[in-house]
């Protein structure tokens, strides 16, 4: 289990910085695009988060836009139902498809241009946040902005044995393939179920053996997490700034313009 978000974060540049600051930035980001109502201000959020995850961070810029096409997808796939099935306006293209006649309207392409816009800007300032702050950091940020404590220990227990459970999954499924567990059609839904059920057997165990260790170490129901103090630096305040600034202006400016 190598190369998993967590990995980024740890090695990148940016974990040093302010994470109150990285939050603000992530925040702003995600309600200037989701309330902007022309696809520009979100274009604009998503070019400034890739570039300050790339080039500040060190994300590897492969395994950057790899990570951005799963959940673009998923947008594609939405907005191909927008440009087809809504909207108004004139018409600007039309024809059958099996039979069924297709047409795509003004309106209906802006609306699937906006929510791919949107759609891409959030992703871009989540992974912003993702490759950049590894997560017992943002678990400290959460304590300290008074969230309840029982939600993050158990956000903390959930994100630590994904991967644990992760990794005893694929070694299993390693073991099966060797011995020809997956050969057929067959074997594969056996060696499917058996995966499934022993995965629940060993998760069962595992958190027997969890309960038994904080219990012996004189566990009170309460985790300490200490949030590291870093001051934010005037350069990072003017970037955060003229950047805040920037799409602010595109917002106001863009805010009546219509593409088609």
């Amino acid at each position: 289990m190598t190369n998993i978000l967590d990995d980024y974060a740890l090695m990148s540049p940016l974990r040093h910085r302010n994470n109150w600051l990285k939050l603000a930035i992530v925040l702003f980001g995600l309600l200037a695009g989701v309330s902007a109502t022309s696809p520009i201000p979100p274009i604009f959020i998503a070019l400034c988060m890739s570039f300050a995850t790339v080039a500040f961070g060190k994300a590897p810029l492969k395994t950057y836009f790899k990570l951005l096409l799963a959940p673009l997808g998923f947008a594609i796939a939405g907005i191909i139902i927008i440009v087809f099935f809504s909207g108004s306006g004139p018409e600007l293209l039309s024809f059958k498809f099996l039979g069924y006649p297709l047409s795509v309207r003004s309106d209906g392409l802006e609306l699937a241009m906006l929510v791919l816009a949107r759609s891409i800007s959030g992703m871009c300032c989540l992974y912003f946040l993702a490759l950049t702050t590894p997560m017992i950091e943002l678990f400290a940020v959460l304590k300290a902005a008074r969230l309840p404590e029982s939600l993050i220990e158990l956000s903390m227990l959930i994100y630590r044995y994904i991967f644990v459970f992760l990794d005893m999954a694929l070694c299993i499924r390693y073991a099966q393939t060797v011995r020809l567990g997956y050969s057929n059609f067959k074997r594969s839904i056996n060696s499917l179920g058996m995966l499934a059920s022993t995965l629940f057997i060993r998760s069962w165990e595992q958190g027997d053996k969890l309960f038994l260790a904080m219990n012996s170490r004189c566990y009170d129901g309460k985790m300490t997490l200490f949030e590291v103090k870093r001051p934010v630096k005037a350069t990072e305040l003017l970037l955060t700034s003229a950047y805040f600034i920037s799409t602010l202006a595109l917002f106001y400016f863009t805010k009546n313009i219509s593409i088609f």
